[in-house]
């Protein structure tokens, strides 16, 4: 058991390390290419830090292991919007742009509801086949490929804050110096999070917990540590472009590009995922909208942070009840 505690640490340790040069690098990089923060967060780093959903997804779906390829990216994405945002606005508020109001968050909320519309029994519309087949898998990868496109082509929307055009006039990283940052960064997230999910699923499974109950609770938390740790960090240096990029990067990679691959490779069942996790993702998608258009306008304050993390907290109390 010592070995087991040794070997989590070992793995948290190399993903805060990991987090800590990535969101350097990251905005050494927006700096360099004229980008803003926002969309190196939705591109380079989310794809870096979904990097552990994906292996855990593709590979359980490729074992015909559904509840573990679907109940991860559930998981993962209210972890992501519950407590990984709500940590960070804590941390500092996260200002929401313009495009984010008009496109990044309607996308989120967009392909959640769609994912879940598919993944119900069939209703009345005759819609929904309780998961999703290949052709649907298919659908989700061109969205995908829509999205990433489009979000190029109106990085314009996304305008830096007074703090980052500031930033923008001081030397910038070098190239190299900021790939390298990145590459290393990446790789400690992803081996860090590879680390501590292994050891922590091994004990989970030793106290007899379901696969279902795994994937969103340890598997969720622990393939999400990369976007917790960046997107922490990202916002106690001021950088909640950043911090927000990676986070909705990551839940529409998890739904459009983990989800619509592990389909192709295998239709994946969702008939174990219940209303309260349908639910609970749901809720974490629309608070975005909410809570950016309450308190003070265009931003997720401390205030709604708290509620956030609750949400979490309230939704990990039901699985426990639950198992």
């Amino acid at each position: 058991m010592a070995i087991e505690i040794l070997l989590l640490l070992a793995g948290l340790a190399l993903v805060l390390i990991g987090a800590e040069a990535i969101v350097d690098g990251a905005s050494g990089l927006a700096r360099r290419w004229g980008m803003s923060e926002f969309i190196i967060g939705l591109t380079i780093v989310a794809i870096g830090t979904s990097a552990p959903e994906m292996v855990v997804s593709f590979i359980s779906s490729a074992e015909h292991n559904s509840d573990l390829a679907v109940g991860n990216i559930i998981g993962s994405n209210i972890f992501n919007t519950a407590l990984i945002l709500g940590l960070s606005a804590i941390i500092a508020p996260v200002a929401i742009t313009r495009g984010n109001l008009r496109r990044d968050i309607p996308v989120n909320i967009g392909i959640t509801v769609l994912l879940i519309v598919l993944g119900l029994k069939k209703t009345f519309f005759g819609i929904g086949e309780d998961g999703l087949s290949r052709w649907e898998g298919l659908v989700f990868l061109a969205l995908f490929i829509w999205y990433m496109v489009s979000s190029f082509l109106h990085d314009k929307d996304n305008q830096p804050s007074v703090e980052e055009a500031e930033e923008k006039d001081a030397k910038p990283m070098s190239l190299f110096k900021a790939l390298v940052y990145v590459v290393v960064g990446l790789a400690a997230l992803i081996f860090g999070g590879r680390l501590f999910v292994d050891h922590a699923q091994d004990v989970a499974r030793m106290a007899g917990l379901s696969d279902k109950f795994i994937a969103i609770t340890v598997l969720a938390a622990g393939t999400s540590l990369p976007e917790l740790a960046t997107s922490c960090i990202a916002a106690a240096k001021g950088k909640g472009q950043l911090a927000l990029g990676n986070i909705l990067g990551s839940n529409t990679f998890n739904i459009l590009l983990i989800l619509g691959g592990a389909a192709v490779i295998h239709p994946l069942s969702m008939g174990n995922i219940t209303m309260m996790d349908y639910t609970a993702v749901l809720m974490c998608a629309f608070s975005l909208v909410l809570f950016s258009w309450t308190g003070t306008r265009n931003r997720i304050d401390r205030l709604e942070g708290v509620v956030l993390v609750l949400i979490q907290a309230l939704y990990f109390g039901y699985l426990f009840m639950m198992r």
